[in-house]
């Protein structure tokens, strides 16, 4: 891979991880059309091209980590000391609070892996058809619309339970669809749910931490066991990787305003637009 294409491909990621279009899908699309117009470059469907997708992706958790570096780093110490005051049998109020939503948080995870692993083989042939992709767009587009006309939501993190962890767990297990915004999703799900809009973010961009670095774990152990060569090399990588962190940190101060100002709706004229284009091109 070119570190010009890898340049372009972290923009991307940058900019479509945090807009709730589906990263995934932003990817693979430019990834046919580098392939399209001649340029070396591994099938969007292929292990190591689905292993540049994620690293690009854990990029954009260092976007999340300076955008929200008060609140993560305020959860971090919290939840710490609320299993450091569990361990001694002196939990305070506060301390089982952080400890239940630490709890929940990766209760989602762990429901996202259970839907995830098994149809992980089906989901990655996706990245293969464009046609497949422009139609979980038009779904995606439904689910942003909705969330712009849903009354306001009451339920804040004190009132978060098992129930609400499951559902947002289910909406990004979905999102692993390539057209299926993850972003979009959890957040979408929380909604539905009841979750108030700040809590629905923060818990959906939280998550994100431990399910895109298993992810990525697990495509770097099969890329690395697999029989063919690696063909991007590790500048390739490493480039994608600072840009799309760099480009995320824009992206993602811009999603929070608008997420805050219930203007997901905009986004769902984009993606519909873009599954139409799509669609035309390839009937």
């Amino acid at each position: 891979m070119a570190i010009w294409i890898a340049i372009i491909l972290g923009i991307i990621q940058g900019i479509f991880m945090f807009f709730p279009v589906s990263s995934t899908s932003h990817l693979a699309l430019a990834q046919h059309l580098f392939i399209w117009t001649g340029q070396e470059l591994p099938a969007p469907d292929s292990a190591e091209m689905i292993l540049f997708d994620l690293v690009v992706h854990v990029g954009t958790l260092v976007s999340i980590a300076v955008v929200f570096r008060r609140s993560l780093s305020r959860f971090l110490c919290d939840a710490g000391n609320g299993f450091l005051a569990a361990a001694r049998g002196s939990m305070t109020s506060k301390d089982r609070l952080f400890v239940r939503l630490t709890l929940l948080g990766l209760f989602s995870v762990a429901v996202t892996g259970m839907i995830g692993l098994p149809l992980k083989a089906y989901f990655e042939t996706v990245f293969a058809h464009p046609i497949l992709i422009s139609i979980t767009l038009v779904i995606t587009g439904l689910l942003l619309w909705w969330t712009d006309i849903l009354p306001d939501r009451k339920i804040g993190l004190r009132e978060v339970g098992f129930t609400i962890a499951l559902v947002i767990g289910v909406g990004q297990g979905l999102a692993l669809l390539p057209g299926l915004s993850r972003s979009g999703l959890t957040i979408a799900f929380a909604l539905f749910a009841g979750m108030k809009r700040r809590w629905a973010a923060e818990y959906s961009f939280f998550i994100a931490f431990p399910t895109i670095l298993g992810a990525t774990l697990l495509q770097a152990v099969t890329v690395a066991t697999a029989a063919e060569p690696v063909t991007i090399g590790f500048g390739a990588l490493a480039t994608g990787f600072v840009v799309s962190a760099l480009v995320g940190i824009a992206a993602l101060y811009l999603v929070v305003h608008l997420l805050y100002q219930s203007r997901f709706r905009y986004f769902s004229y984009y993606v519909w637009t873009l599954a139409l284009v799509i669609f035309l091109v390839h009937i």
